[in-house]
């Protein structure tokens, strides 16, 4: 079977939250959570779901639960 190149069914509002916390630069979120900003822009532009551990460091940098970073757009 061929792999689709479909966006993930993840999806985010980490730019929102971003906004909302004074206005946090994607490179700050990252240094937080220890990524690359491009990992950061590849996350908020759905090309990459994070692992877990990624997701919950998120939230947490965020201080919010994880459902409000992340939901899956499941069938």
């Amino acid at each position: 079977m061929a792999a689709s190149k479909s966006k993930s069914k993840v999806s985010n509002n980490i730019r929102r939250l971003r906004f909302d916390n004074d206005e946090m630069t994607q490179k700050q979120l990252a240094e937080k959570v220890g990524v690359t900003r491009q990992t950061i822009v590849a996350i908020e532009n759905a090309k990459y779901a994070p692992s877990l551990e990624l997701a919950f460091l998120i939230a947490t940098a965020f201080s919010v639960p994880l459902q409000d970073v992340f939901s899956y757009e499941g069938k």
